[in-house]
């Protein structure tokens, strides 16, 4: 991924809710947090599950297919099975224009 991809307006996403987008051939997952919107990997690295129809609990999103959880602002495995984290994005807010780019 090279610089940053308009993913999405700020209106899209509410706080307390989460946005699939798609940079490159990448899945990547918004997170809206307080106000703060946060991206890290869609995908779950335990077996791949869609983390964009889990649910987001405060900075956490749980896997929907076997319940691990990770901190969305920091990529880290909260609750296992999963051992490995998300990979994170950087996020910049342009006007009303959500950017997602390289960590």
């Amino acid at each position: 991924m090279e610089g940053f991809v308009k993913v999405a307006k700020t209106g899209d996403l509410k706080r307390g809710e989460l946005k699939l987008v798609e940079v490159g051939d990448e899945r990547v997952l918004l997170a809206n947090v307080g106000g703060q919107l946060f991206a890290v990997s869609e995908v779950c690295p335990h077996v791949e599950g869609p983390l964009s129809e889990g649910p987001l609990e405060g900075e956490e999103v749980e896997c929907p297919w076997h319940g691990s959880r990770f901190n969305v602002k920091t990529g880290e495995v909260t609750q296992s099975p999963a051992t490995e984290g998300l990979k994170r994005f950087a996020v910049r807010v342009e006007g009303d224009d959500v950017l997602v780019g390289p960590a």
